[in-house]
């Protein structure tokens, strides 16, 4: 780690049609000595401090009070530091691109990656002409983060000393990843503007990390036992990415959720009305072209519309690590009228259209937190600059909802969006936005519930889902997953929900994969011959599997079994995330189970056998001994040590039907496998003339390993045990750990 810092400054050149307009914020590298805050700065800082009141409560969580919305906003902030600078300044190097500055060069086309799909220049344009009243709240917010710096010169960041309020902009939703690339990756970056003389095709299909996913449930007063609506709050992301928060102002705001580290407003959450929950979509919000380049004297042109019109040329100074000495370098990236260029196919440029980061989109962020009702809802929705998320959403009314989407550009039927594009022609633009109502919804559906676990929003509820034929393939080409199948299982069974009976749902522990890869199984087995090696072990273990109840559990063998084997069967049935006219997760396991040989089936399984003899001296190793929890220490990444202490877990990865999502994974110098994220901040609400809820957080508030909250949740995180909600002030200030302004 370097203790140093760069003001974020961006080199552009910017060649068009028009004179070369050069405009420039450069990185200027300086050793940071103390922060550098003025006097002025500190005096305003401190009087902002004394209207905002914050509450830690007896688990940890943050109550933020203050006078306006813009106080909060800055106890907000400052709580968040507290908890886990290290994450609130990591998502800002990541957005910001300065990586490399830390990492060295193995990040440079990383940072590039980034740079070219969102533009700091334009985040600083946004914030100047930002009005009043929201350019309070943005300010405030990077006030709260350099007076934590201010009142706190023990802690040294890698890289930012000073946060600046148009930070805020780089990252305008709140999702685990704000970057639509298109299926454009990093690699594809590095290729092109690496100069590598063997260029690699852009994939059709790159498989995503089943970890940005989620599951949102709505109960409409029909299957509630109270007659009061309800909602099932359900992030899966990497462990530690979201705190629990509370924020309330004399201005109207009383909002309480999950924020994603280092942002203003509450991400997935509920207010005293009601309440919403965004899960990550396939929804194809971003294009790539496939664009004609010539050189003509010396200068590049691409073919738009039978006219040569000249290539745009910006040039990025990035600062890179070299054994502690920061060393500026240069590359020129090219754009056409469609975007940056990103990759090379076939000897063609690949340009890239996608809107990543809005003014627009922070204030519907914003916005959605204050909602008092189903048609104020709606009218924030109809901003349509949320380019990321689904949203599942309950409220005091009793309306409930699923919205599949919300920026939704229009586009020609006629061609495969799901692949490159010819980009030589104008039919191939974008046709403006999807009006709001013609997005993929259910409003009020007569079956009681919606569900989308990052699935089809085609059985979002059931009969009453919307219809498939009725919109464009490019606006839903989720396919079905099997959680997705889950969720409709267990929300259509019960008739009277209560918070425990939907947190009971939500903690389903079926697998629904096995029942189709199991039978597949034992038909192939009941044909292999007697005298196959192995024969009597592999005989065993598929008749533990065969009377297995697809139930996971801690004490489960037969739990540890299917993982393991699953986890060696075709990828094609781990493929979650597809693209238009493509098979789904469920049929693609449906085929290969109805297809695969008995070699396909069997020798993943002898070798799950041999790779758990091989490590434990037996197979038969009971789910929870093999499947951790541990959390050793605060920082962002963390080595795992069988001889340390940990906890079981008797829940699997989502991609077998796990509701209770947790992903977990094998590591070097450790034999068990330990959790890397799914279920993070776990909640479920009832709307009711006053709320009930009750949370659950992936280990504890803090980041901090000598803060009793670093760990004091884990127990419950393992065995699914919520904790009460504390959404009025009066039931907080019977809970008071600690009560303070921020710099006491």
């Amino acid at each position: 780690m370097i203790d140093m810092n760069r003001d974020f400054r961006l080199w552009i050149v910017d060649c068009g049609l028009r004179a070369c307009i050069f405009s420039f914020i450069f990185f200027a590298p300086f050793f940071p000595q103390a922060q550098n805050f003025t006097k002025e700065e500190i005096s305003r800082w401190r009087a902002q401090a004394q209207r905002v009141t914050i509450i830690r409560d007896n688990f940890g969580v943050p109550h933020i009070y203050g006078k306006t919305d813009a106080d909060c906003v800055f106890g907000l902030l400052y709580a968040q530091c507290e908890d886990d600078f290290k994450r609130v300044e990591a998502n800002y190097i990541d957005k910001l691109g300065r990586w490399a500055e830390i990492k060295g060069e193995s990040s440079l086309y990383e940072d590039l990656f980034i740079r070219l799909v969102i533009d700091s220049a334009e985040a600083v344009a946004d914030f100047k002409k930002t009005p009043p009243a929201f350019q309070k709240l943005l300010s405030a917010y990077s006030d709260g983060v350099n007076y934590f710096l201010y009142t706190h010169p023990d802690v040294h960041p890698q890289l930012l000393a000073r946060f600046k309020p148009w930070y805020a902009l780089l990252w305008t939703d709140g999702s685990i990843s704000a970057i639509n690339s298109a299926d454009i990756t990093e690699a594809d970056v590095k290729n092109f503007y690496g100069n590598v003389q063997e260029p690699i095709s852009i994939k059709p299909y790159q498989e995503k990390d089943h970890l940005s996913g989620s599951n949102g449930f709505s109960i409409a007063p029909s299957r509630s036992a109270s007659g009061n609506a309800l909602l099932y709050i359900n992030p899966h992301v990497t462990f530690y990415f979201r705190a629990e928060v509370s924020v309330q102002s004399e201005e109207g705001l009383h909002a309480y959720g999950a924020v994603t580290w280092g942002q203003f407003f509450v991400y997935q959450g509920f207010n005293e009305h009601c309440g919403w929950m965004h899960t990550t979509n396939n929804v194809d919000v971003a294009d790539t072209y496939i664009e004609k380049v010539s050189r003509k004297n010396g200068k590049l042109y691409y073919l738009y519309n039978k006219q040569q019109l000249p290539v745009k040329e910006r040039k990025y100074t990035l600062y890179v690590n070299h054994n502690g000495s920061v060393q500026p370098k240069t590359i020129t990236a090219y754009f056409t009228h469609h975007g940056p260029i990103m990759a090379r196919k076939d000897g063609n440029w690949i340009s890239l259209r996608a809107v990543n980061r809005s003014l627009n989109g922070l204030q519907q962020s914003w916005e959605r937190t204050k909602a008092k009702n189903f048609e104020e809802f709606k009218k924030i929705m109809t901003r349509r600059s949320n380019a990321s998320n689904s949203t599942t959403y309950a409220d005091d009314h009793g309306h409930i909802a699923y919205w599949h989407g919300n920026f939704v550009p229009k586009r020609d039927l006629k061609y495969n969006w799901s692949a490159p594009v010819d980009g030589t022609i104008p039919e191939t633009e974008w046709k403006g936005l999807h009006a709001f109502d013609e997005t993929v919804h259910v409003y009020d559906p007569a079956i009681g519930y919606t569900q989308n676990c990052n699935s089809s929003p085609f059985s979002s509820a059931g009969e009453n889902s919307p219809i498939k034929k009725d919109y464009p393939g490019y606006m839903a080409p989720d396919g079905e997953n099997f959680r997705g199948l889950n969720a409709a299982r267990v929300l259509s069974r019960e008739k009277a929900f209560t918070i425990d009976k939907l947190i009971a749902a939500g903690y389903d522990r079926y697998l629904t994969a096995f029942p189709i890869l199991i039978p597949a199984l034992t038909k192939s087995f009941s044909q292999l011959p007697s005298t196959d090696a192995d024969y009597a072990e592999t005989k065993e273990a598929v008749d533990l599997l065969a009377q297995w109840d697809d139930y996971s559990a801690e004490n489960s063998v037969a739990t540890t079994l299917a993982v393991e084997w699953a986890q060696k069967l075709n990828p094609a049935i781990r493929r979650v995330y597809i693209d238009a006219g493509e098979v789904d997760q469920v049929s693609a396991t449906k085929n290969f189970a109805a297809n695969a040989t008995s070699a396909e089936l069997i020798t993943p399984l002898k070798q799950a056998l041999a790779e758990l003899k091989q490590k434990f001296g037996t197979w038969k190793l009971p789910w929870g001994e093999l499947n951790r929890y541990q959390r050793l220490t605060g920082e962002l990444t963390q080595t795992y040590d069988d001889s340390k202490p940990s906890l079981p877990v008797g829940f699997t990865s989502s991609l077998w039907g796990m509701l209770p999502a947790y992903s977990t994974n094998y590591f070097p110098g450790a034999k068990k496998r330990y959790g890397i994220g799914g279920n993070s901040f776990i909640c479920a609400v009832e709307f009711g003339k006053k709320v009930k809820a009750k949370s659950l957080l992936a280990g504890g508030e803090s980041g901090n390993p000598n803060s009793p909250h670093f760990g004091d949740q884990a127990k419950m995180y393992t065995q699914g045990i919520f904790k009460e909600v504390l959404f009025y002030k009066e039931d907080v200030e019977k809970h008071v750990e600690k009560k303070y302004h921020p710099g006491e």
